[in-house]
């Protein structure tokens, strides 16, 4: 019987060094990546604001509030990812605080999305009153309505949240860790939350789907610009794919609430880290990698700032001239 009860406990120890070094190992493979895409985006960031022409283009504007959402988003997430790994418990409050910028941030990139792709739908089909509709204080107008309709949202979330009975709790240090779920505290929040969601990703879809649609109408008649066209098209293709990948997020805690119970613990944490880093960090970090690479603006100025100067000295040497006109004005 003691023989049995020690190899029990050996095993038991045994486990929980296991799934312990796994912790350890998928949490240095997620934050490794998450700092590197930090920094990249923390470059683009300040690529965005460092020559007069990102400043003062109405895309190029729509692109930085772009980037500033999915990096704080990126951010938090990672913090959260943190205090869970540590196995830190907060208390309700303190949590809240953390899932409503979360929630703040989160909707901020598929409405920008929209911005971007009625801003390529007029540069297409309305080219002459391109400059006229789309301007620099417009363009102001409209992020500034993105961020208050979002503060709405979260005002909103915040109100039912304090309808909870929170008297009604053992303590109000958390149970389970941090996170959306644990917050969801009242089932008028939880249909809230997702008759949001979906009006919103549903209305944005179709948005960039009828701008994909008039883009293609439009390239069909021998006045437009067939380049610009072409490029439209695939720019919009691309917020599709993003507006995609912002949708996958929201089912992020669904999908490991329904592998939990069917997997073992020590399988389940390794999914998790994986489902993590694909779903919540790596959407965060495309905007960056994909402007920055397919711009021809943004390109020189973003390489130039991600490398240390006096390595970049050479290859801007046998850079088309083009290109350093860029980077010197």
């Amino acid at each position: 019987m003691l023989y049995a009860n020690q190899s029990q406990t050996n095993i038991t120890v045994g486990l929980q060094y296991q799934e312990l070094l796994g912790l350890v190992m998928f949490s240095i493979l997620t934050s490794v990546p998450c700092c590197v895409f930090l920094f990249i985006n923390g470059t683009m960031l300040f690529t965005m604001r460092s020559k007069p022409v990102f400043r003062e283009t109405s895309r190029y504007i729509l692109l930085y509030n772009l980037l500033f959402g999915d990096t704080v988003q990126m951010a938090q997430s990672q913090l959260m990812y943190i205090l869970a790994a540590c196995r830190l418990r907060l208390t309700y409050p303190v949590c809240g605080v953390l899932v409503m910028l979360a929630e703040l941030t989160n909707k901020i990139s598929p409405l920008t999305l929209v911005l971007m792709s009625l801003e390529r739908y007029v540069a297409v089909c309305y080219p002459l009153r391109h400059t006229t509709i789309i301007t620099i204080r417009n363009t102001g107008v409209a992020i500034c309505v993105i961020w208050t309709f979002s503060s709405v949202n979260v005002l909103t979330q915040v109100l039912l949240m304090l309808n909870f009975q929170f008297e009604d709790l053992v303590s109000m240090q958390m149970a389970d860790f941090c996170g959306k779920e644990s917050m969801t505290l009242d089932q008028i929040l939880d249909l809230y939350e997702k008759a949001y969601t979906c009006l919103m990703f549903v209305s944005a879809g179709m948005v960039v789907a009828c701008s994909y649609v008039g883009v293609m109408i439009a390239a069909r008649s021998a006045s437009t610009d067939q380049s610009s066209a072409s490029k439209a098209r695939k720019t919009l293709l691309l917020h599709l794919v993003q507006l995609g990948l912002g949708l996958s997020s929201t089912i992020y805690n669904p999908l490991l609430f329904f592998i939990s119970k069917i997997l073992d613990r020590i399988i389940f944490v390794r999914i998790q880290n994986v489902f993590y880093f694909c779903i919540i960090i790596l959407p965060r970090c495309l905007s960056a990698l994909i402007y920055g690479i397919r711009d021809q603006t943004i390109r020189p100025v973003l390489m130039y700032h991600l490398c240390c100067q006096w390595r970049c000295l050479p290859l801007l040497s046998v850079v088309p001239t083009k290109v350093n006109i860029i980077l010197v004005t």
